[in-house]
């Protein structure tokens, strides 16, 4: 059994088609099916049903999925403990961050990470909470710093960190930073124009749900899904943002903003998480503790 034949098969099994195993792999679709194909033949089974909407596995292809995620995982803890003679961590990691870290943590992320680990590799992803759970189900990502995720089986969270929602308005001109203004009360966020992400957003979830606790819901007035097209609209006068002030402080002009509490304060939970069904790896392990080391370093004072 060959391994490349072996992994091919379980990203086409875990993506649910040989399309979007064959761009996570950045191999040709017909080379790829080709090496899922010799390996049926080996096996003498039917390891996929190919169907117009993708790929799914067999009975015989989830026994082999099973299996081939630990063997591929020993291979990879191999390699790991081979680097380890050779005194460094190796392997792959891939990282998926939300857009309002993304800028404040992939430069000093990726500084630690080549400075620790320097046998190993990074990827870093941008996306929403919801989008990137998925991909850690299907393997696309390693680890995830989500918006207040919720605990399902598939997945391992850890608590990293609370952050305050802020209301961001423009700076109006001549105002100066000092005194900071009074915090504004929740249930007036429903009276102002917000410009919010989509559903199913995490900040944008948890404002509905506060608002609909007293009986109130956001008057939105645009959705944009992209922190630094939001902040572009606020300074514009278009209407008001919920941010962190990590978010706004690694901005492009944040002096540009006027930021205010809530009281009630809003706060989301960024958490870490990984597959609970592909055990971590110890260049993975390493990689949590220096998002965790790098977030508290980084985190406005």
């Amino acid at each position: 059994m060959d391994l490349k034949q072996l992994e091919y098969f379980v990203r086409v099994a875990e993506l649910g088609s040989f399309t979007r195993a064959a761009i996570a792999l950045d191999v040709a679709q017909p080379a790829l099916s080709r090496q899922v194909r010799l390996l049926e033949v080996e096996l003498r089974q039917n390891l996929l049903v190919r169907n117009g909407r993708g790929a799914t596995p067999t009975e015989a292809g989830k026994l082999l999925l099973a299996h081939g995620r630990g063997i591929l995982h020993q291979v990879e803890r191999a390699r790991e403990e081979l680097g380890r003679v050779r005194g460094a961590l190796a392997g792959r990691v891939a990282i998926g961050l939300p857009p309002t870290l993304a800028r404040t943590l992939s430069v000093p992320l990726t500084r630690a990470f080549r400075q620790q680990l320097p046998e190993a590799s990074l990827s870093i992803t941008e996306g929403l909470s919801a989008t990137m759970q998925e991909w850690l189900l299907t393997g696309r990502l390693d680890i995830a710093v989500l918006y207040n995720a919720q605990p399902v089986p598939e997945l391992e969270i850890q608590p990293l960190a609370e952050e305050d929602l802020w209301l961001v308005q423009p700076r109006p001109p001549g105002l100066p930073e000092d005194p900071p203004p009074s915090p504004i009360a929740l249930r007036d966020l429903a009276d102002l124009p917000l410009i919010i992400p989509s559903r199913p957003n995490a900040v944008r979830m948890q404002l509905e749900h506060e608002l609909a606790a007293i009986g109130l819901r956001p008057k939105v007035a645009l959705e944009i899904d992209g922190v630094s097209a939001i902040l572009d609209l606020v300074a514009d006068g278009a209407g008001a943002a919920l941010l962190s002030r990590n978010a706004v402080a690694s901005s492009i002009r944040p002096s540009a903003y006027r930021l205010r509490g809530i009281d009630p304060p809003l706060r989301t939970r960024l958490s870490l998480a990984t597959s609970a069904q592909r055990p971590t790896t110890l260049t993975q392990q390493s990689t949590l503790e220096l998002i965790r080391q790098t977030l508290a370093a980084t985190a406005p004072r």
